[in-house]
């Protein structure tokens, strides 16, 4: 699928940062611009305090990286950028080799609706610097919000216990662009269809929806809105009851659920959007079962999230469906996943690898050198630490991880632990190699994937803290460069 030609009609290649066309600019003076770098896209902390995130957004970097190529509009607009002193910023020179420069990078990835963990790459980018620098900004656009938004959806979906979690973000999310992204990620972390008709055609994700109070507020009264809701759209009433009086409304809902029985149809359900959800739940349940209607469903929203969902069931409420909005396609209580892009390696002119480390005063910041690949090991099929290594290093027998965040904390692999490497290849010398699954495989992925691994990880407070780790010659190489670099300064 074409989503951003479908979309925009345009070329997205400018949707990058200024530095990033800034420094491409150096690297082609400076003769760098086609010397081979290694990048590595990849987050410092999960989101949401929790313990684990789902990748998310591979489908939109492949659409991306496969239609990017300058357009004549967008040389013209880059000609007209000046500097400091009003001369033109780019010369022509420089304008002509990116109209004529076409993506040649290999890129390797995690498939979407994996679980992955801070520091671990979830794209490796392979090619000439140029190149690799300018798609950076993109990326980190596309992945850091889907994987936001699919993981929010999770931890959504584990506190309804299995029941539907609807997604109602449109109206509230960040534009059109973030309501269809968070629409996408929303469906993968969880979520079992969407408002959103727009991202329904263009995902193939199921859409849902009936009236809102403007419909019942156009009526004299609130039963004769439900009534003539029934008498044109049979097969869809689920009634929202909390326009003038909430149980009052789910009794007229019981009146017209009778006259749609008459007619061969049924009341599939009745909506609460405010008040106390807790205790309207309650006595619409007892409503509905009296009336003769055990099956309704009640479906709940009003700024719901995971733990305003976990507090309801805890309370015993009697929803039976939950729809969210605000606070899942914003990520309302965490609105970035701050996802990174770093150089890792460059090869030098006698074609050895140049490895690369940036240095901070804050550990966390400082990043991992290398040609980067995450092996996942499992044990009677549980997932039980994850080992990031260097390509271009040989593997001991026996893996050992350790914490990259304190070398002192380290753990031995299992010898007949079965492994595999989560990096595939997406895209080789350019050209695509990967087959995109379907939504639903992916989908489906998401529940498998949260499954494998310790209860403990999908724990809302203080979850467990998965293994992951540096294999121990990474590690042992990424000390002696950081000495390296710090007694050069």
């Amino acid at each position: 699928m074409k989503i951003t030609q479908d979309l925009y009609k345009a070329s997205l290649s400018l949707l990058t940062d200024l530095y990033q066309l800034t420094m491409a600019y150096g690297y082609w003076k400076s003769g760098k611009g086609e010397q081979e770098a290694v990048f590595h896209l990849f987050f410092r902390n999960h989101p949401f305090k929790g313990g684990f995130t789902i990748a998310c957004g591979l489908e939109m970097v492949v659409d991306y990286l496969k239609n990017i190529s300058l357009q004549a509009d967008d040389i013209e607009y880059l000609a007209t950028l000046t500097g400091n002193d009003g001369k033109p910023l780019f010369e022509a020179g420089f304008l002509d080799y990116l109209a004529q420069m076409r993506f040649t990078c290999d890129v390797h990835a995690i498939p979407e609706g994996t679980v992955v963990f801070p520091h671990e790459p979830l794209i490796r980018v392979q090619g000439p610097i140029i190149q690799a620098q300018i798609i950076e900004t993109a990326l980190l656009n596309i992945i850091n919000f889907q994987s936001l938004i699919a993981t929010k959806a999770a931890r959504m979906n584990i506190a309804a216990k299995g029941e539907p979690v609807l997604e109602f973000g449109l109206r509230r999310a960040q534009g059109i662009d973030g309501a269809l992204a968070a629409s996408r990620a929303a469906y993968i972390g969880g979520c079992t269809s969407t408002s959103n008709v727009l991202a329904g055609k263009l995902f193939g994700i199921p859409v849902r929806g009936t009236h809102a109070h403007s419909w019942v507020m156009s009526f004299d009264s609130e039963l004769e809105a439900f009534e003539t809701y029934a008498q044109y759209l049979p097969n869809n009433c689920v009634f929202l009851v909390d326009t003038f009086d909430t149980l009052e409304g789910v009794r007229n809902a019981v009146r017209v659920g009778k006259q749609l029985r008459a007619k061969g149809f049924d009341l599939a359900g009745i909506r609460l959007d405010s008040g106390d959800l807790a205790y309207l739940s309650i006595e619409a349940r007892k409503i509905l079962d009296e009336g003769g209607f055990p099956k309704a469903q009640i479906v709940a929203s009003n700024d719901l999230d995971e733990n305003i969902i976990v507090s309801l069931k805890e309370q015993d409420a009697q929803i039976t469906v939950w729809g969210v909005g605000t606070k899942l396609v914003t990520a309302y209580d965490q609105p970035a996943l701050g996802g990174v892009y770093k150089i890792a390696a460059i090869k030098k002119p006698q074609g050895e690898w140049d490895y690369k480390v940036k240095l901070s005063e804050q550990t966390i910041k400082i990043s991992n050198p290398g040609i980067l690949q995450v092996r996942r090991f499992r044990e009677i099929g549980e997932y039980i630490g994850d080992m990031i290594y260097n390509l271009e290093k040989p593997l001991p027998d026996q893996a050992t991880i350790l914490d990259p965040m304190d070398a002192t904390r380290r753990k031995k692999m299992p010898e007949h632990a079965e492994s595999e490497d989560l990096l595939v290849p997406i895209f080789e010398k350019g050209n695509l190699v990967y087959q995109l699954p379907d939504i639903q495989v992916i989908k489906h992925r998401v529940d498998e994937q949260l499954t494998k691994f310790h209860q403990g990880i999908k724990r809302f407070v203080n979850p467990h803290s998965y293994p992951v780790g540096l294999e121990k010659g990474l590690s042992d190489d990424k000390y002696d460069l950081i000495m390296k670099l710090r007694k050069q300064k």
